[in-house]
């Protein structure tokens, strides 16, 4: 005798065997990519200095590696317990907080070197940035075990989703949409103040890339808020990796494309400093090596 299964159990099925097709897929786009850029990142990790930009570069290219051994298992792996559910999400959810952190770091230091070093810059992007990373952490933390997890009654599918979402799973992009749109502004008025006196190659990279950048992630942001709002089942989360995946890999593509344009521009494969102060012009010198002032933006002096 044939089991019967409800529209709503066949939409969960849909849905979940919808988002496995989804962090396949960009597991998929992420391992071509590497082996794509392979002699490029290996010639930036050989050749260029150990700084802690350079190990923030590691950290944002390779935790979405770890965020994919996380999800693929937890999509595929057969399981009825909503608690293991949730403790492997919890363990996603850090790799992919850990990832938007790396990211938007890249972006943060950028917009400071546009501006000059100016300090009251500075603080005002670590004021927002530190508390949205807090509130977005004690949300989704705080209010995750709220919303239980499921599994598929349907035979053959596998993995685990929550049916609905909450404020946790939308207030957080909202935040995130906020800053960016932030970051966006400012690094619009810089371009709007200097582009008459300062019109390299280099800082038109830099604009390009800074505008770029947040526009993808306030894109992302959206379709994120909308999906947790109006979709169902596995349906509501499936775009909130996408984004931090999207997000890490434009964010050390973009720094693997200026690293290399430096090193071109020096002629020298020995590594040089590149001051703050001398990118926000787009004036590219080297610096002494007993330099304090560091170039951020590269990672050869910090």
């Amino acid at each position: 005798m044939e089991t019967q299964y409800s529209a709503d159990d066949v939409a969960a099925a849909m849905s979940v065997q919808f988002s496995s097709y989804i962090y396949t897929s960009m597991a998929t786009f992420w391992t071509y990519g590497y082996v794509c850029s392979l002699h490029e990142e290996w010639a930036f990790l050989l050749l260029s200095r150990w700084t802690k930009v350079k190990c923030l570069y590691v950290f944002t290219r390779y935790l979405p590696f770890l965020l994919f051994i996380g999800h693929l298992y937890m999509n595929f792996t057969p399981d009825e317990n909503p608690d293991k559910c949730l403790m492997l999400d919890n363990v996603c959810s850090s790799f992919s907080l850990l990832s938007i952190i790396c990211s938007e770091s890249f972006f943060v230091l950028r917009t400071y070197a546009l501006w000059n070093n100016n300090r009251i810059v500075l603080a005002a992007l670590l004021t927002a940035f530190l508390a949205v990373g807090i509130a977005s952490v004690g949300l989704f933390f705080g209010l995750s075990g709220t919303v239980p997890f499921k599994t598929s009654p349907v035979p053959g599918i596998t993995g685990c989703y929550r049916p609905s979402s909450g404020i946790a799973f939308y207030v957080p992009f909202a935040l995130l949409s906020a800053l960016e749109l932030g970051l966006l502004s400012l690094t619009l008025v810089r371009a709007l103040q200097t582009w008459r006196t300062t019109n390299t190659h280099l800082f038109t990279v830099l604009l390009k890339h800074n505008i770029f950048y947040y526009a993808c992630g306030l894109f992302c942001s959206v379709v994120n808020i909308l999906t947790s709002l109006l979709l169902q089942h596995a349906y509501n989360a499936m775009f909130q990796d996408f984004q931090f995946i999207i997000l890490a890999i434009l964010a050390t593509h973009m720094h693997l494309h200026l690293w290399h344009m430096d090193r071109h521009i020096h002629g020298s494969d020995a590594p040089t400093f590149i001051p703050l102060s001398e990118i926000s012009y787009g004036v590219v010198k080297g610096s002494s090596a007993g330099s304090t002032e560091c170039g951020a933006v590269t990672g050869s002096g910090l």
